[in-house]
């Protein structure tokens, strides 16, 4: 379904949508001052219209290191020594299939990727590189900073209203 344009209600509904997926229909309808049958079609049409990646739950690093473990986040430049659009795309292929991979970017200037993975622990940050940089021989340098401590973490898209 092909969108054209988002009004005020749309834009209210995917900002719920992105705060709390959980809210009930009857919940967001309320909230965006429409019927529950009127925001129930709204939302199906934003999805539709392929606006809506997916609903996810996102957990809470901080409780879970309790039950298991910090973990180790890095932040990985990768530069890959050719960088033709087929050696691009088996790099790029190889990086989203890796559980560990939680963001894969391909970027410019500077290094071909940025990865954001998290690993166990630094055992298994060792793994993993072994399996993505060690093991390709197109990969030039890999340069890595390991997070010490989060101040943000949002996955919300700011939105404005068209003009």
């Amino acid at each position: 379904m092909e969108l054209n344009e988002l009004d005020l209600i749309d834009l209210r509904l995917l900002e719920l949508l992105q705060t709390d997926s959980s809210l009930s229909n009857q919940a967001m309808a309320a909230t965006v001052h429409v019927s529950p049958p009127t925001c129930l079609r709204r939302i199906k049409r934003l999805h539709d219209a392929g606006l809506v990646e997916r609903q996810v739950a996102i957990l809470r690093p901080d409780r879970l290191a309790e039950l298991q473990g910090h973990g180790l986040t890095a932040f990985v430049e990768v530069t890959l020594d050719r960088q033709g659009a087929e050696q691009l795309q088996a790099f790029e292929d190889r990086a989203v299939a890796e559980p560990a991979v939680q963001q894969c970017w391909r970027v410019a200037p500077g290094p071909d990727f940025m990865l954001a993975v998290h690993a166990r622990d630094m055992p298994g940050y060792l793994a993993l590189t072994q399996r993505l940089f060690t093991s390709d021989a197109n990969v030039r340098n890999v340069k890595a900073f390991f997070g010490v401590k989060r101040a943000k973490f949002d996955t919300r898209i700011a939105l404005t209203p068209s003009r």
